[in-house]
Formats: C-alpha cells, structure tokens, sequence
C-alpha cells in the first residue's frame, strides 16, 4: 500500500536529527515542545513575538547552537522553528495560546492555569475532535465512529500550514495568493491595492481563469484569521463582486458555516465558489507551494482467525 506522508512532519519518534556537519542533534517532537512553548511564552510576560518563542523554547529545553542550526528541509527555516510552530498551533487549538494580532503569540487564562500533567489529555482531545471532524466531511451521511489520533497521523500537516499562512507579512499573503492563484491557471492577475482595503488580512482581486477552451472572469478574495464564516461574509463578497467578474472565488483559512454554504448556492443569485481553510492546504500541497512530499510503504498486517479455527478443529 501506497501513503503519502508530509516531509518534516516532527510528530514521528525519531529524537534525532543529523546537522549539515553530519553531527547527530537531539531535537524533541512537537508533543515535548507544548508545554516548554507555553511556559516559555508566559515567561516573556505572557506574550511574545515568534522569534522570541524560539530562542526562549530552545533554552528551556536547552538545546546546542548545532541542534539549533538544523535546517527544516532545505530552509531557509530550522527545524527546531518547524517544531515550535507545530507546538503553538495546536496550543491555540487546545484554547491555551492565541495570536489575535498577526506574529505575536499570548497566553490565554486557561494557558496560565494548566497543569503540565493536563497537557497531554489536552492534546489527544484536540486531534481527536480533528479528526472526528474531517471524517465527518468525509463521510457522506454515514455514521462517524470517533477514533483517538495517534502522533503520527499523517493528516496533522495542515495545523501548522495554515498556521505559517496566517504568520505571513502583508505582503508575505499578498505573494502566496498570487502563487496559488498563477498555479491553478489564473492569468492576468489584478490584486487590489492594500491602501484601498482597510482589513490587512484580505487579499482580493480579478484573474482570467482558463479551462479548456473557455476562459472566465473572476473576482476573488482570500480571508485569513477567521475561525469560522458565515454567511454575513458571503452576502458582502457577492455585493463586491458586482460588475467584476463572471465568476467569483472566496477562500478562507477558516472554516464556512452550513448557513455561509447555503447563500454561496442561493437560488437566483450569482454562485460563490468557496474554499476553506482545509481546501487551501490542498491546493498548496497539490502544487508544491510550501508543502514537500513522500511516498513511503505501509505494511499492513491483520489477523486471520480462520487460520486457528481450523487448528482448534483438529
């Protein structure tokens, strides 16, 4: 059997890895970096900027200038950053950090009350619910049957994908948007200028979208920061989109709400294609934007109890 499996994903067992001086460097899985992330963000006064978590984590767990050199792949980034990353994302997701202005990471009340031993559970609960709800997307209507995620589910790599998304300069968003965009087959791409726009996390534009013989007008806006989008959003992106574009494309780092769907395909009015925050890390893994792959075997191996039955018969 065939898997795909994410490259740099720090949530395997490996401890080690080697420096480009070919010196093993102990590096800890994101799982051991939780609660040395959180201490470590309330040690700089409850809040900190990303590099300040960094260096500040390294010394909690008190890594060597090697360890702390290893590059991320091929980088620019290190690893041991990759980690910290991962380690702040699902923080956010258990309710213990958050990061309301882009870059810097607080805190909660919650955060400051935890107990290390609650840690763990935490995090089980998070990727459990994670997955409990892809499934659900998944499923078709058929019945979800909840399963406790292991470490090294290979479907964990968007956390930390939409969490490099949402860390992004201005002009850092501005630059990925037009990269997917150029990498679906969009042309002519207008984006509008950020003195225009009093919301620094939209980036919104028209393109020419090619398919086939045909090629569409379109206006398209990409949304980062929301959790969650209902359909307020949807109603005010369809007004925008009057008389700039055939079709229109809203993408969101969150997620849309049933009520966003529905006016998206509201009868007699123009459709809005959406996109959430899961479509996006597809559509970046698909064409290789920040995302490296693997294929690796997996072997599966399962009981046969017809085997023994037929000892016991003897």
């Amino acid at each position: 059997m065939q898997r795909r499996n994410v490259v740099g994903n720090p949530l395997g067992n490996t401890a080690s890895t080697a420096s480009a001086t070919g010196d093993e460097c102990a590096l800890p899985p994101y799982t051991e970096l939780l609660w040395p992330t959180l201490q470590a963000v309330i040690g700089l006064g409850g809040s900190g900027a990303i590099d300040e978590i960094d260096a500040a984590v390294s010394d909690r767990v008190g890594l060597s200038e090697a360890a702390r050199a290893v590059l991320h792949g091929d980088g620019p980034g290190t690893e041991i950053e990759y980690r910290v990353a991962w380690a702040r994302t699902y923080l956010k997701g258990m309710g213990l950090l958050a990061n309301a202005r882009r870059g810097v990471w607080s805190a909660t009340d919650q955060g400051r009350a935890v107990r290390e031993s609650e840690i763990r559970p935490m995090q089980i609960a998070y990727t459990t619910e994670k997955r409990r709800k892809r499934i659900g997307r998944n499923s078709s209507g058929a019945q979800v049957v909840p399963l406790v995620a292991a470490p090294e589910d290979p479907e964990l790599w968007r956390e930390p994908l939409l969490g490099a998304v949402t860390d992004l300069s201005d002009a850092g968003f501005e630059r990925l948007v037009t990269a997917v965009l150029r990498a679906a087959g969009f042309t002519t791409l207008t984006t509008l200028d950020p003195d225009e726009s009093t919301d620094t996390d939209v980036v919104e534009g028209t393109g020419v979208l090619r398919v086939s013989l045909l090629s569409f007008s379109v206006f398209f806006r990409f949304v980062r920061g929301r959790e969650r989008v209902g359909a307020d959003v949807v109603r005010e992106f369809r007004a925008a989109m009057v008389g700039r574009g055939e079709k229109g494309l809203l993408v969101s780092t969150g997620e849309f709400t049933d009520d966003a769907r529905a006016e998206a395909h509201r009868h007699g009015a123009p459709p809005i294609d959406l996109v959430d925050g899961e479509g996006l890390c597809d559509l970046l893994k698909e064409h290789r934007l920040g995302v490296r792959t693997t294929v690796r075997t997996v072997e599966d191996v399962a009981l046969v109890p017809a085997f023994f039955a037929d000892l016991a018969g003897y």
